[in-house]
């Protein structure tokens, strides 16, 4: 279907949706991060721990087949961990060392599965993934990147060395957002977008009954489904939307920080706070909304973020109104695009105006849809193909 030989893929962590979509016709090893010395120190009681732990103690669990196609690896190691040193030779000497470790464990599952012809799929993981390459006999390495994650202080301080050292060494890398594969550009000129799979079916199909927690509140209800991270979010540009249209009420579900908890949005009368939710919860609340938003700030942490919430807002049908970032001019025919308070307001305005029925729902839908995990593999495969046949 995607034109590519019958190779076996090895794939590293974090893989989950892209490893069941690219089983589908293809090998997979999904390689699980490996239990290091701090973790097993200090949180020896973590399930995934003792589940690492039994696989390097007892041999238990090493390769566990999920399909035919699809197995998962727990490398039966330890590895140092070194993120604490100084930047220099000892840091990469160790880290060096972890890399062989894997690596090690990698090709005993691979000679044990009859791989042949690999390729290996780094997942965000420039730490583990950085000499992997060197040490595996492989016909390709992806970077996979999905987040900025040099925007938090543990990742960059070895990370602005080692990514893209690690982008430049791949021979593919992949981004799920415009921004992050303009960013890997600056390092490999073959990087791609490919977008991000979301799975949006259960959010297409308008519940009986909303959840009881906001079946009273009165309408136009103006909703954001998500973490309510003040990191992430734009708590004022929420406060100045809910003072400045107080005929509106504004649900937030998800769970709090510390911030959004102490913020002045509580005593808000037409602010309301649901709390956390399960997942299969969450269609029902969207088909309550009006207007969907997403009140994102822009900053390092999110300005390269696939907005996956957009697409469960639209598989619903919704209008959305979300804060303008580089990979949501995307999304721009079906989204309205914004930057402050004032435009959020007249958007949401137009968007209560709507009287585009059930055609401009369908198209919503069809948008969302368009974003599946097999599309963005695809992409992938297309890349894959071009790089090996050209």
């Amino acid at each position: 279907m995607f034109g590519l030989q019958p190779w076996d893929i090895e794939i590293g962590s974090n893989f989950k949706n892209m490893a069941l979509e690219i089983a589908k016709h293809n090998r997979v090893l999904y390689v699980n991060r490996p239990l290091d010395r701090i973790t097993y120190l200090k949180k020896r009681s973590d399930r995934r721990t003792k589940t690492r732990l039994a696989s390097i103690q007892g041999g238990e669990g090493i390769i566990t087949a999920v399909s035919d196609t699809l197995a998962v690896l727990n490398p039966a190691i330890l590895l140092e961990s070194v993120n604490w040193m100084p930047h220099g030779f000892l840091y990469r000497y160790f880290n060096r060392r972890n890399s062989k470790k894997i690596a090690r464990e990698i090709k005993r599952a691979a000679e044990k599965m009859n791989f042949t012809n690999p390729i290996l799929m780094v997942d965000n993981d420039f730490f583990n993934g950085l000499y992997l390459k060197e040490y595996l006999d492989v016909n390709c390495m992806v970077y996979y990147i999905r987040d900025y994650l040099l925007s938090q202080a543990y990742f960059s301080k070895h990370g602005k060395y080692a990514e893209p050292a690690l982008i430049a060494k791949a021979d593919i890398v992949a981004a799920n957002s415009l921004y992050l594969c303009r960013y890997a550009k600056q390092y490999n000129k073959n990087s791609t977008y490919i977008g991000q799979g979301c799975d949006v079916d259960d959010f297409m199909d308008k519940p009986d009954r909303y959840p009881d927690d906001i079946s009273s509140v009165a309408h136009p209800v103006i909703g954001y489904c998500g973490m309510l991270s003040s990191a992430r979010l734009d708590i004022k540009l929420i406060e100045s939307i809910a003072t400045q249209r107080p005929s509106w009420n504004i649900v937030l579900v998800g769970p709090e920080d510390e911030v959004f908890r102490q913020s002045h949005l509580h005593r808000l009368p037409n602010v309301f706070f649901t709390g956390i939710k399960p997942p299969e919860l969450l269609p029902g609340y969207i088909h309550g909304f009006d207007v969907c938003i997403n009140p994102q700030l822009i900053n390092q942490m999110t300005i390269g973020n696939y907005p996956r919430k957009i697409d469960e807002y639209l598989a619903a049908g919704k209008p959305v109104a979300a804060t303008q970032t580089e990979t949501m001019q995307d999304f721009k025919e079906y989204v309205y695009l914004c930057n402050d308070a004032r435009e959020y307001i007249a958007a949401i305005e137009r968007a209560l105006a709507e009287s585009g029925g059930a055609e401009i729902i369908r198209a919503r839908q069809l948008y969302a849809r368009s974003h599946s995990w097999q599309a963005s593999i695809e992409k992938l495969y297309t890349e894959i193909n071009h790089l090996t046949y050209a």
